[in-house]
Order: structure tokens, then C-alpha cells, then sequence
């Protein structure tokens, strides 16, 4: 797989690369007006079209596109769950394989420099071609293959060239229709960007205004999922060490008969004689190979965030209260863990005012969003 994507990498074209610095930032008219409340796209999101979002779109629900034609992007990234998948704690891949880590939503994806829980990649234009090449996901064997199925079916004939002024379907304009269509996926002008940034008194309730001072005070979300004074992101773009997912071993001890009237006794630690071993997942780490990375993940943005359960990297958490109720005991315990994370000493009601807070982030637009999956398009 190492090699796979080493020469997915090596294999970007010039012109791949210009698109991805040069060309201007887009959005449509409609998209752009969900977008209230989020900063300015970065730099260097590539640009595209009504055409190549369309296309996008339809490139996004296609099952065929996968090996065994069972699998397509929308089976991780579901419409009606958010953009991810609340089925399982991490994604299920292709022939029902569990994957290694739970699928983030893709609501607001242009805004992140960073891409998938361990930042491996920095643009929706090349990163569209790694789960078509993972072997528990899309399970394709090669780019070639790809192009070669799309260039088979029928449906496809001259919707590449249209979009991308006769340019036929290849590695980087496939790239750039899923990217484009992303794209799109814009989810901001919450009740919390009415209320802070349209001053509207009354876009948020009495409680959720507690959640907030909460949120940017005593609880200090806003150290890592930032909130600036014309915009908000809720995500600072980096990597911290949490502790989540990072098992500990135990002393715990238990009784187990034997026969009648015979017991013994035996630890946590003798147990794990006979089990699996545990492999830690290293995160970041595995991309860079620095020794700070370890056991890091991408600060998620919060905006939706009560639509994209069960929550971290591993789905550890299935809900706000569990998240909530996870920090404010100072998280979980990992060398090198983020020294910004201490315990809160939350009481039980500010706990449920942030909650509350948490509650009042999705984008005005958002259920529309989430049920705009194409009427031929299966789930």
C-alpha cells in the first residue's frame, strides 16, 4: 500500500500541480451564502465549475467505481449521516471490512489544510485517489484500473470532456470533479454565527449562551476549536495527543472457576497472554516519523458536530455528553499528552449548558444538504 500511494504521489502531473496552486477559489452563489460565519477558503483550494461539481457528484454515489462495484465514497461519507457514518465506530470498507479508523464528515472540507484524522494529505484533488487505492476500502488495483471502468461505461461518454474543455477522464481531472463537488458541501450561517457575528440577541437560547461563555472561558474549547472575532472555523488545523483510543494496561484481577468449588485468580495483564496483541494506532506519527506526533490527531471543527456521532478518530465516543464528559476529567492518558488539556471541574449543569452550545452549530442549510443524495443513487 506504502508503494501505491509513493507512486500516486510521484505520478502527479505538472499540470495537476499548477491546478492546484493557481487557479482561483470558487464557490457557487448558493454555496457561498451557506458560508457565513467561516473564515475565507484557504489558499490553493482548487477551483472548478457547475460541470465538474455535477460530475463530482455523480462520481461520488457510483458503486461501480469500486473493485467489486459495491462500494463508492457515499458509503463512508453518507448524506443523511452528516457527510460520515454513524452505523459503526470506524468506517466498514469494502466486503464488510472494519477499517482502522472512524470516516469525519466532509461538511466544510475545503476549509481543511489537512486531510483524513492524520493529515496525510493536503488537497481534495489527490486525496480522492486514496480510498479508490486502499485495499479495504475501494480496492482498486491501480489508477489505471479506474479510468479504464469509467471510460467502459457508457453514461460517462463525453461528461469529462465537457466539464473540462475536452479533457478526457485521467488521474487528475477526476480529482478535480470530486474536489469540486466537495466542495460544495458548505454547512456555516449557524444560530451561533447569528447570534455572535449578525447580533442576533435571540438566535441562541439563555442555556446555549452559558454553553458559549463556557466554551471560550472556563472550559477553554476555544484553545484547540478556535473562534475569532469576524469568523469561526473550530479547529486550529493542528495535531494534539488527547490520550483517546490509547488503551492502558490494568492491574485488574478476576475470578474465573474452574470446576465445581475451584477458583483462580488471574490479572488483566495474564490475560493478555492469550489474546491479540493491541496496536496502538500512532496517528500522526506514521506520517512524519517525529516522535511529538505520536499518538496525535487533526483537531475536528465542531461546527454540525451534533450530526457526526460516534465521535474522535475511533468512535470511542458515541456522544456530545460522553465527549463532554471525557474533558472535563482532563481526557484520557498518553505520554506526550497536550499540556492545553486539563480537568474542568465541570458541574453537571454546565456540562449539559455546553452540550446545549455544541447543539447550536449546525448550518442553517445542513438538512437539505444531508438529504440531497441523487434519486438513483442507492444507499
Amino acid at each position: 500500500m506504502k508503494k501505491t500511494l509513493i507512486a500516486l504521489g510521484l505520478g502527479l502531473s505538472a499540470a495537476v500541480a499548477a491546478t492546484i496552486a493557481f487557479q482561483p477559489q470558487w464557490l457557487p452563489p448558493s454555496t457561498a451564502a451557506r458560508a457565513f460565519g467561516l473564515p475565507p477558503l484557504p489558499a490553493g483550494v482548487p477551483a472548478g465549475s457547475a460541470a465538474q461539481a455535477a460530475l463530482g457528484r455523480k462520481l461520488f454515489f457510483d458503486r461501480r467505481l469500486s473493485f467489486n462495484e459495491t462500494m463508492s465514497c457515499a458509503m463512508c461519507h453518507v448524506p443523511e449521516e452528516g457527510f460520515g457514518s454513524r452505523a459503526s465506530k470506524t468506517a466498514v470498507g469494502i466486503e464488510g471490512k472494519s477499517l482502522k479508523r472512524n470516516a469525519p464528515t466532509l461538511l466544510n472540507v475545503a476549509w481543511q489544510r489537512a486531510l483524513f484524522h492524520d493529515g496525510r494529505e493536503s488537497s481534495l484533488v489527490t486525496q480522492a485517489w486514496a480510498p479508490f487505492l486502499n485495499p479495504d476500502e475501494m480496492a482498486n488495483p491501480s489508477i489505471g484500473f479506474v479510468l479504464d471502468r469509467l471510460r467502459s461505461l457508457r453514461d460517462y461518454a463525453g461528461l469529462f470532456e465537457q466539464a473540462f474543455d475536452g479533457r478526457a477522464a485521467s488521474m487528475d481531472t477526476v480529482g478535480a470533479a470530486l474536489a469540486a463537488y466537495q466542495a460544495t458541501l458548505v454547512a456555516g450561517d449557524s444560530r451561533l454565527d447569528r447570534w455572535l457575528y449578525a447580533h442576533e440577541a435571540t438566535a441562541l437560547s439563555t442555556q446555549e449562551q452559558r454553553g458559549y461563555r463556557l466554551f471560550i472561558g472556563k472550559a477553554n474549547c476555544r484553545a484547540c476549536h478556535l473562534v475569532g472575532p469576524a469568523d469561526a472555523l473550530f479547529a486550529d488545523g493542528r495535531f494534539h495527543v488527547t490520550g483517546v483510543g490509547f488503551p492502558l494496561e490494568r492491574e485488574d484481577s478476576y475470578v474465573v472457576p474452574l470446576a465445581p468449588g475451584v477458583q483462580t485468580q488471574v490479572t488483566e495483564l495474564e490475560l493478555q497472554a492469550f489474546a491479540n496483541a493491541t496496536q496502538h494506532d500512532l496517528g500522526r506519527f506514521e506520517i512524519t516519523h517525529q516522535a511529538a506526533d505520536r499518538y496525535a490527531f487533526k483537531t475536528p471543527s465542531l461546527r454540525n458536530i451534533a450530526h457526526s456521532a460516534p465521535y474522535m478518530h475511533d468512535g470511542s465516543l458515541d456522544t456530545l455528553e460522553a465527549v463532554v464528559r471525557f474533558y472535563d476529567r482532563g481526557a484520557g492518558q498518553a505520554p506526550g499528552k497536550s499540556s492545553l488539556i486539563k480537568p474542568l471541574q465541570l458541574t453537571a449543569d454546565e456540562r449539559r449548558d455546553l452540550v446545549a452550545f455544541l447543539s447550536a452549530l449546525d448550518g442553517r442549510e445542513l438538512g437539505s444538504l444531508m438529504a440531497s443524495r441523487p434519486a438513483d443513487a442507492k444507499r
